[in-house]
């Protein structure tokens, strides 16, 4: 019976051993779990990563891990790459280099997206010509850096769909639009009302600005509001006098 339970205990040990590796979370572009970039340079490759995500709209990884095993990289990689989903929905333009430190392997894997441009024989000459040689010398840095490099550099020349606008900038804009509705209304609005009266100046104040709105800032809501407001200002505006001094110039007499 002892012999039997012995024989379990190693089962079971064997097979937590040759436990499949975990997918990390992609919570950023550089996931380091080997220590081997230190913080600047995970910050130096993230911003370019970052940036380029910014202009052309793929969206490309790192990925460094010990080892696959007892997965072979090409299967580590392909779970990876499912767990991911790097690239956009439907365009598919996403890449990963994934390297496994200890087990001396690198594999670049790629979304359909980019496959006609980072196909494999492009991908392998970047890893056989660029990375290895830095690795072989220890600069993994080096090596990474210039790897992807090579893989921005590539796929800046696809013909992707351009990327959307961050949400975050249309507040941006209507801050923007509002500075520059008040001082159309205050220079241009004085004028237009000196030479057509106050209720036309408002008029057209008020529908040019609101349509300047409508194509700056897509709710309507946003373009009403500003047109209703010049529309106002324009109306209202300027009806008082000019605030100067009465002096009157000139030295007083002496007697």
């Amino acid at each position: 019976m002892k012999a039997i339970w012995v024989a379990l205990l190693a089962l079971l040990l064997g097979g937590a051993a040759q436990a499949e590796v975990a997918v990390p979370p992609l919570v950023r572009r550089v996931t380091d779990l080997t220590a081997t970039l230190d913080a600047q340079q995970t910050q130096t490759l993230e911003a370019r990563l970052a940036a380029f995500e910014a202009k052309k709209g793929a969206q490309l990884a790192v990925l460094i891990v010990p080892s696959t095993q007892p997965e072979t990289i090409e299967q580590f990689g392909i779970r990876v790459a499912e767990a991911w989903k790097l690239g956009r929905k439907g365009v598919d333009d996403g890449a990963l280099l994934l390297v496994a430190k200890n087990d001396r392997t690198l594999r670049i894997e790629v979304g359909y997206g980019l496959e006609g441009v980072l196909n494999d024989a492009t991908a392998k000459r970047i890893v056989d010509e660029i990375i290895v040689p830095h690795f072989k010398r220890g600069e993994f840095y080096p090596g990474i850096e210039s790897g992807t490099a090579a893989m921005l550099r590539v796929v800046d020349g696809e013909s992707l769909p351009p990327p959307k606008r961050a949400a975050a900038s249309g507040k941006y804009d209507i801050e923007s639009l509002f500075f520059i509705a008040f001082g159309l209304v205050v220079v241009v609005g004085g004028m237009l009302r000196a030479l057509l009266g106050r209720f036309p100046a408002a008029l057209l104040m008020g529908g040019a600005l609101g349509g300047l709105a409508w194509l700056m800032v897509a709710p309507l809501l946003v373009a009403l509001l500003v047109g209703f407001m010049a529309f106002v200002f324009v109306l209202l505006g300027g009806s008082g006098r000019g605030y100067g001094g009465g002096g009157v110039g000139g030295t007083s007499g002496g007697g």
